[in-house]
């Protein structure tokens, strides 16, 4: 794995954990966690616009999240495709190798 996967990997695991812990903090229906702790039901620890900032915060995290997915997808099919093949016309036909490969009908 080359350098700049080992990066995108420990960014990815950074803002997967924040985007839980982002999640974990927001005010549900039913006061989420932040009224476990001692928070009242329906007011919120951060004031009464923190519901929609969290939201746009989380949405905009988990935007960035995904592209880190697709950028290190990007990157381990691109190293991939650059491994060597086999060359199948290389073979030798041995007809005693042949007879032990299972061959499967339907």
């Amino acid at each position: 794995m080359t350098w700049l996967a080992w990066i995108l990997n420990v960014l990815i695991l950074l803002v997967g954990l924040f985007l839980i812990l982002l999640i974990l903090i927001q005010r549900g229906k039913g006061g989420g966690l932040a009224g476990a702790f001692g928070g009242a039901g329906g007011s919120s620890a951060f004031g009464s616009r923190a519901g929609d900032t969290f939201t746009k915060i989380t949405i905009t995290v988990a935007g960035v999240w995904v592209l880190l997915i697709m950028l290190l997808v990007n990157i381990a099919m691109g190293s991939v495709e650059k491994q060597p093949t086999i060359d199948l016309d290389n073979i030798p036909e041995n007809p005693e190798v042949q007879r032990h490969i299972p061959t499967y009908r339907a």
